[in-house]
């Protein structure tokens, strides 16, 4: 395996992570103070669109990663 393919895998898994913490919203990540600014600047649902965007993004590299 190369470089490439692991970078890959972890964004995939980097990617469901972040989809975890839009849908169960865990206190303990809900209030650090970057997502607390982001939920400020963007609001309750535009944070979790957000996480689901870059989920979907970061998503989107890992499998072009992985199959290049």
């Amino acid at each position: 395996m190369n470089g490439w393919a692991l970078l890959g895998i972890i964004l995939i898994l980097y990617a469901a992570v972040l989809v975890y913490f839009a849908v169960k919203k865990p206190e303990a990540i809900w209030n650090m103070a970057k997502i607390r600014l982001f939920r400020k600047v963007l609001g309750e649902q535009g944070t979790v669109i957000f996480f689901y965007v870059f989920a979907v993004l970061c998503a989107g590299v890992g499998f072009w990663l992985l199959l290049r």
